[in-house]
């Protein structure tokens, strides 16, 4: 039988590092580095697999200058890039998964009856319906006002100018789907916490809820950014 030859996945056709320039420590560049062309001189650091990813150290690697991202000794507006995209993104899966909760909610109070009434009948649950439905509605309207914006920049624009909103966005969304997921579990009651059966989405949500929370930056990193870009751009004025 003949060997056949293994397709060759992203990781074997490209690594991407990020490099010091030797004379000017503070500026960046961000090349590919083809790890197949060659043998490369590399320490494998393996991190825990629920990372999803390792270290990898380059030793005296040369990096062709055709093979540089963006302009030279600009690599953090391509690194700043790639975080803005990442960010956007963890906060339209949030605004997704809280509509998806929240629905499952509405449709639960409904048909949970409870001394011969649905608890949807109840002001307490319906105040907790009321708030839900509201964080939902904000982080999608905040959601589609800063994917029009970025559909009408360059990515060197959204990096001077987004970097800051779309984290306070990320922020806003996983507070608010932190909150979203304790009053879900109080909606469900026991079958929040039960993972199967009818309340399997809310108790998955509310057991998970903490990645988003911490993927892409904490929520106290990326306000504190947010402040900073703001605190930057803000026009130099006294009361």
């Amino acid at each position: 039988m003949q060997d056949r030859e293994r397709p060759h996945s992203p990781s074997d056709r490209t690594r991407r590092r990020r490099r010091h320039n030797p004379n000017k420590d503070k500026l960046l560049n961000v090349s590919p580095v083809p790890s197949t062309s060659s043998p490369l001189p590399t320490r494998l650091t393996h991190l825990p697999s629920a990372a999803g990813t390792a270290y990898i150290q380059f030793e005296d690697v040369h990096v062709p200058h055709a093979h540089i991202l963006g302009s030279e000794n600009q690599g953090i507006k391509v690194i700043l890039s790639n975080f803005n995209h990442e960010r956007w993104g963890m906060a339209a899966m949030s605004a997704r998964w809280a509509r998806t909760i929240t629905t499952e909610c509405l449709q639960f109070a409904s048909q949970r009856i409870v001394s011969g009434k649905p608890i949807s009948s109840l002001p307490v649950i319906r105040a907790k319906l009321a708030r839900m439905i509201s964080l939902s509605e904000a982080m999608q309207a905040w959601l589609e006002s800063i994917t029009d914006q970025m559909c009408q920049m360059s990515y060197e624009q959204q990096s001077d100018i987004l970097g800051g909103p779309i984290g306070l966005l990320k922020a806003f969304c996983t507070q608010s789907a932190g909150e979203i997921a304790v009053m879900a579990v109080n909606i469900f009651g026991g079958r929040g916490l039960t993972q199967g059966g009818m309340g399997k989405l809310v108790e998955q949500y509310h057991r998970t809820i903490a990645f988003d929370k911490i993927l892409g930056g904490t929520e106290e990193v990326l306000m504190d950014l947010g402040v900073r870009q703001a605190m930057k751009k803000m026009p130099k004025a006294m009361l």
